[in-house]
Parts: C-alpha cells; sequence; structure tokens
C-alpha cells in the first residue's frame, strides 16, 4: 500500500459512506413535503401525523448527511492538494456557492420548520419545508455540476500548468450535467419511495395505524413508479452520452475487448488475467448497438482499440479501468433496477387497488429497502472508477492530483480512523431509523413526548 492507493481508498469509503445518506435527503425531502401540503389542504390530521413521523426520519438521515458529507471536501486539500492546485478555480465555485447558497438556504429552513410548529402561519410553514426539499435537491446538482467537470471537462483554459474558468455558464450547462442530474434525483425519489414502502409495509403487517400507513404506501407507490421509471429512461441516455464521451467506459462496462459493428450486449463475459482478452462469452447480438445508437448497425470500440487510441493521443500508459469493477458494478446496478421496477409496480397495484390489509406479499417490500442503496452504490462506482486513469478526464491523471509529501502511516492511520468513524454513524444511523420507525402508533408517556421535543410541538 503506498499513499496513492490509501488516499483513493480512504476517498472511495467516505464517499460510498456519504452516499448512503443523500439519496434518502434527496427524496424523502419531497415526499414529508408533499404529505404537509396534503395537511395543509385538506386539514385532515392524518396528513399531519404523517408528516411528523416521516420527518422525524429525514431529520435523522439528514444530520448524518451533513457529518460525513463535510470530511469529503476536507479531504481536497489534505490528501489530494496538487488536484486542487490544478482545477481550485473550477472545482471551487460550485462547492461554494452549494455551501453559500444552497446548504445554508437548507438547514436556515430546516430549522423553522423544526421550531415553528404552531408558531408561524401554516403557509410560511408550509414555504418552509418546500424550500427545504428545493435546496437539498439544488444542493445535490451543485455538487454534479463540479463533478461533471470531472467527467467532462468545459468552460477552461489551461495556463501556467493550471486549468482556470473562462465560462461559467458552460460550466453549468455540461452536457453530463443534463444527464446525471436527473438519473440522481431519480435514484433519491426511488430509494425514498422504498423506504417509505417497507416501514409502511411492516406497521400495516401488525395492524398499527393503519389509516396513515395505508396513505403513506400509496404515495410511496406514485413516487416509486416515476423514480425508478425516471431513472431507466435517463439511465439510457446518460448511457449514450457515456458512449460519445468515455468510450472507454462502456466497452469496460461490457466486457469488449475487441471493437464490433454491430456490437452484441454482454449476458457474462470472462475475460484472461491480463484484461486484454476474452475467454468465454455468452451475447445477445446487435443489442449493444441498439443501446448505444438507437440503431442495429453502429460501432461500439473495444477496450485494446481504445487504449491504443490513448497511448497515441496521450502517451505511453495504462488507460484501461478495472474492466471487472464496471462490468459487475454496471450489472448490479441494471439488475436491481429491474427488481424494483416490479416492485414499484406491484406496490401501486396494491395501493391504488386497495389491497394493503392482510396482504402477505407485503411482507417483501421491508427488504427491498436496502436494494435502491446497491443500485446507488453501483453506479456511482462505474462513474467513478470508470474514469481511471484520469481524475479530472483527459486533463490530470489520478497520481498527478495526490498531495505531496505525505506518508503511509498517516494516511493509512486516517483511513481506519475515518472507516471506523463512518461505521459508527452508520450503526447509530440505523438504530436511530428503526427505533424511531418502529415506534409509530405506540401510546407514548409525557417524558418521551419532551425527549422528542425538537420535532413535535409543544402543544402536542
Amino acid at each position: 500500500m503506498d499513499v496513492l492507493t490509501l488516499s483513493r481508498l480512504q476517498f472511495a469509503i467516505t464517499t460510498v459512506y456519504h452516499f448512503f445518506f443523500a439519496p434518502l435527503t434527496l427524496g424523502l425531502s419531497l415526499l414529508v413535503a408533499l404529505m404537509q401540503t396534503l395537511y395543509f389542504v385538506t386539514k385532515r390530521p392524518v396528513y399531519k401525523d404523517m408528516t411528523k413521523f416521516w420527518g422525524k426520519l429525514f431529520l435523522i438521515n439528514f444530520a448524518m448527511g451533513v457529518v460525513t458529507g463535510i470530511v469529503q471536501e476536507f479531504q481536497f486539500g489534505m490528501n489530494w492538494s496538487e488536484y486542487s492546485r490544478f482545477v481550485g478555480d473550477i472545482f471551487g465555485a460550485p462547492l461554494a456557492v452549494e455551501a453559500l447558497l444552497a446548504f445554508f438556504l437548507e438547514s436556515t429552513f430546516l430549522g423553522v420548520w423544526i421550531f415553528g410548529w404552531d408558531k408561524i402561519s401554516a403557509k410560511a410553514h408550509l414555504a418552509a419545508i418546500w424550500l427545504v426539499a428545493l435546496a437539498t435537491n439544488v444542493s445535490a446538482l451543485w455538487i454534479l455540476i463540479a463533478n461533471s467537470f470531472m467527467q467532462e471537462p468545459v468552460g477552461y483554459v489551461l495556463r501556467n500548468g493550471r486549468a482556470e474558468m473562462n465560462d461559467f455558464f458552460a460550466l453549468l450547462l455540461n452536457p453530463n450535467v443534463l444527464v446525471q442530474f436527473p438519473h440522481v434525483f431519480a435514484a433519491g425519489l426511488t430509494t425514498a419511495s422504498f423506504f417509505v414502502l417497507g416501514i409502511a409495509a411492516w406497521h400495516l403487517l401488525r395492524g398499527s395505524n393503519v389509516e396513515m400507513f395505508k396513505r403513506s404506501f400509496t404515495i410511496a407507490a406514485v413516487f416509486a413508479v416515476l423514480g425508478v421509471g425516471l431513472g431507466i429512461l435517463n439511465g439510457h441516455a446518460q448511457a449514450q452520452h457515456v458512449y460519445q464521451t468515455q468510450p472507454m467506459k462502456i466497452a469496460s462496462a461490457e466486457g469488449l475487448f475487441e471493437t464490433e459493428q454491430p456490437a452484441s450486449f454482454s449476458l457474462l463475459t470472462i475475460g484472461d488475467s491480463s484484461g486484454t482478452q476474452e475467454i468465454f462469452a455468452l451475447r445477445i447480438p446487435y443489442a449493444l448497438s441498439l443501446l448505444a445508437c438507437n440503431n442495429l448497425d453502429c460501432a461500439v470500440q473495444g477496450i485494446n482499440n481504445l487504449q491504443k487510441q490513448a497511448t497515441q493521443q496521450y502517451g505511453p500508459g495504462d488507460y484501461t479501468p478495472p474492466a471487472w469493477i464496471l462490468y459487475w458494478s454496471f450489472r448490479a446496478m441494471v439488475g436491481v433496477g429491474l427488481v424494483l421496477l416490479v416492485g414499484a409496480v406491484l406496490a401501486l397495484f396494491f395501493g391504488l387497488g386497495g389491497m394493503l390489509e392482510g396482504n402477505r406479499w407485503l411482507r417483501v417490500f421491508p427488504f427491498l429497502i436496502v436494494l435502491p442503496y446497491v443500485a446507488t452504490t453501483s453506479g456511482w462506482i462505474m462513474a467513478e472508477v470508470g474514469r481511471v486513469p484520469w481524475i479530472v478526464f483527459g486533463l490530470l491523471k489520478i497520481e498527478q492530483g495526490v498531495s505531496l509529501n505525505l506518508d503511509v502511516f498517516s494516511v493509512g492511520l486516517t483511513l481506519v480512523v475515518f472507516t471506523l468513524i463512518y461505521a459508527a454513524l452508520m450503526v447509530t444511523d440505523i438504530y436511530l431509523l428503526v427505533r424511531f420507525a418502529r415506534g409509530a402508533g405506540t401510546p407514548q408517556t409525557q417524558a418521551d413526548q419532551e425527549k422528542q421535543a425538537f420535532v413535535l410541538s409543544p402543544a402536542e
């Protein structure tokens, strides 16, 4: 283990941990805002109960997301200072806007929402949660604008060995953002929807607070269909964009070693130990050409040909990402997505059909809560590992971005410490979510109510 490998592992682990919390925050903020809107319009107490119950779970997850996200930005100065020096003029701008605009807006109005029950007008209180939902997703947008520059650099000039911004609007309208943000938004909706579906199903099977959880289940089912459907459609558009801009990522994800025209889609591919030759493959003819170009005849370049092109363009080196990681992460993402589509359609059928009480199929939904996390993690692994060996595609290699004068001991020690702390936070988050999720409908003592005063109004 050298400094570069340890630094990469540290950033990968902290990012994956953080992204366990981010999608649920994105989607659940919208669902809570919708539930409060239903209460504002109908004045029915059940919608107020729904808003407060799911709002508690949203707050727990939000707090964990903030804590785990801060460390990532520190790493740009600690482990990746050469990267920050090279691209700081560009990368720093969207991160600064995200913190000063989106995050401050989000945290401010979240405080108004938490403590504003029965203290401000109903309209102002409703506006507060919608501003939280809006700011949460705008925050994600600015982060993705920064990440998209790493995937597809635009709006810059190279001067004195650094990348400097010369077109802010090109950065905002980066074609990669236009396909990446809708995909992350859909992932947030999907994660939150199946989170609500699983918990609501658990309560319905036990007959606790049936009216509230029937409505919660049905609302989540609608959003699950929307989220999974948007994710699949946009995922197809994103794959076609990557085919144009990062063909090596597509070739690696398909285990395609040699260029094919027409290209076949891999059901199972086994390569040799060198990663340059196919040993066994089971493929669907023409399918990859159809997915990549919307026709049955386009060529999809293979790993070996793309490696030769990259060597000619950038000089000697290995420009092939670890194909086995991309191959299986892509299949995990797509496979889980199809399972979630079936689950979303069944949930909508049960919810709109009035078939929730006594339905034994509801036993499946608590187990489905974990699947969106598998899909989102697999998707991020594919997006980031597929850029290897570049930290900024075509401009800066990963080894050029790591900080100078770091030692193995300090990086290794912080890697272990961060991993243990994040693991403890994950256990704490799951414990709190399970505890509060299971407690709905259970009679509370006055002491219990006082402990939950950060969510419940004093009058309740």
